[in-house]
Parts: C-alpha cells; sequence; structure tokens
C-alpha cells in the first residue's frame, strides 16, 4: 500500500530532480548564453562547418580563417539550448590563436569532463568547468560539444584545404 508517506517520497524525488535542472541553468550559465562573442557569419572563411545534435535539434555553424594553423578569424551561428549557447560563449572567447590540437585537447577534456567526471579543460578553455552540472543529463552532452567539435572539424577542413 501507498500511503502518504510513499506519496511524499515520490513527490519531493520528482521536485529534487527539477531543482537540479533549475541549478542547471545557473546565472553564469544564462549570461553565458546572452552574450556569444563573435556571433554570426566569416564573409571569407578558410573553411565552414554545420554541426546538429539529433537528439535536441541544435546547431552550431562555424567559420573559420586561419593563419599560421592558428585561428585568426572567427564567427559562428548558434541556435542551441542554454547549455549550447554558454559553451559557444566559452568557446569564443578563447578561440582567437588556438591552434588545432589545443582545441582538440579542449575537446577531448571537455567530452572526459562530462562522461568520466574529468576536471575542467585547460585554460583558455577552463570556463567550460561552469557545465560540470551538466554531467547528469547526457542528454544535454551533444548540444555542448557542437562549439568545439564544429571549430575542430573546420579547423582540420581549413588546413587539408590549404595543403592541397
Amino acid at each position: 500500500m501507498y500511503g502518504e508517506h510513499g506519496l511524499r517520497e515520490t513527490q519531493e524525488h520528482h521536485m529534487s530532480g527539477e531543482t537540479d535542472l533549475i541549478k542547471l541553468y545557473s546565472t553564469k550559465i544564462l549570461a553565458l548564453a546572452a552574450d556569444i562573442p563573435h556571433q554570426g557569419r566569416l564573409e571569407h572563411a578558410d573553411a565552414t562547418v554545420k554541426r546538429r545534435s539529433p537528439l535536441c535539434g541544435s546547431t552550431v555553424t562555424v567559420d573559420v580563417a586561419l593563419e599560421d594553423g592558428k585561428v585568426a578569424r572567427f564567427a559562428q551561428d548558434v541556435k542551441a539550448c542554454a547549455l549550447g549557447q554558454a559553451s559557444a560563449a566559452v568557446v569564443g572567447a578563447a578561440i582567437i590563436g588556438r591552434s588545432t590540437g589545443e582545441v582538440e585537447t579542449a575537446r577531448d577534456q571537455l567530452k572526459a569532463m562530462l562522461t568520466e567526471g574529468g576536471p575542467a579543460p585547460d585554460a583558455p578553455f577552463d570556463g567550460l568547468e561552469v557545465l560540470t552540472p551538466a554531467r547528469e543529463f547526457k542528454n544535454r552532452h551533444a548540444s555542448i560539444m557542437l562549439a568545439l567539435e564544429a571549430t575542430l572539424e573546420a579547423m582540420q577542413t581549413a588546413q587539408k584545404a590549404d595543403c592541397a
């Protein structure tokens, strides 16, 4: 039989799940999401990559121009949830002057932070630490990864084109 006690436990559990989700959308995350650097498109990009998260439909389109293998110019068109936007904001703020290796490391560290309980990515991408609470929400991981994945792919594409 379900007594009053059992019902209350169920309600409290449901409410704590909602509280966790509210905590996830912290003031810091919302502030980042509202102020994404390099929002828009580049006219003369060396490469453009659009990545989409099939689970939530979030998309990030990245344009890059490289000089000496590092990001010289960067733009991103972000259509994502607040978590994907916050991730893109941190990436946008840190990306100028970065090499492919640095972006690849940041991507791998972010993935480990979300899936393996690893530490936040190294500076200058350490601002991604704000997304640590998203570990519990696997359905949000793809959206959070989009900006770094699209940026890395665009950089690799630009470098291949440069070598051709």
